[in-house]
């Protein structure tokens, strides 16, 4: 696994065996990124990474200039790999943050400009993570929401649907805050 772009681009993350994780391919977030470069300002970008697991995707916008990103996730193996990897990166503008996602986002008082969640697959609450991210209040007026998930989700008819997109076996659901016709 490897940094895609920006200022530590192929730097490469060695997560321990025993992470409980599935991590976005390179190919995927390499495309995800390719889709955000055409809508964002990383360097004026506040980023909020939910079930970060190897924090793959927080040094990915970390690496390409965004501002400040947070990385939540419930284990704490994955807190402390993502910590291990910024001190090893250099990185001070990465705070990872061990938390309950939904806890997390009851009790949520700063926005963000961008939230990417990448749940496990099997979660149960996954088709309503749309819903939970908007009544969160997480998000900045432009936000954009971003969640990784299988094919066998559809999103297109939930009122902040924004775009669609498929890598594989990878999917990226894309929601604005704001929509607007472009």
């Amino acid at each position: 696994m490897r940094i895609i772009a920006g200022s530590l681009k192929g730097r490469r993350l060695n997560p321990p065996t025993s992470l409980p994780v599935r991590p976005t391919t390179d190919m995927a977030r390499e495309s995800l990124f390719n889709i955000l470069n055409n809508y964002v300002d990383y360097e004026d970008c506040s980023v909020m990474d939910l079930f970060a697991g190897t924090g793959a995707v927080s040094l990915e916008f970390i690496s390409r200039g965004a501002k400040e990103v947070t990385s939540v996730d419930i284990n704490n193996q994955c807190i402390d790999f993502i910590k291990h990897s910024a001190i090893q990166f250099g990185v001070a503008n990465l705070k990872a943050v061990r938390s309950d996602v939904f806890e997390l986002l009851k009790r949520a008082y700063k926005k963000f400009d961008i939230v990417f969640a990448d749940p496990p697959y099997s979660l149960e609450s996954l088709p309503q993570l749309p819903d939970i991210i908007f009544n969160s209040n997480v998000l900045t007026d432009d936000g954009i929401f971003i969640l990784e998930h299988p094919r066998e989700f559809q999103f297109e008819s939930h009122p902040h649907f924004w775009q669609h997109r498929n890598y594989g076996k990878v999917n990226f659901s894309f929601f604005a805050q704001k929509l607007n016709e472009e």
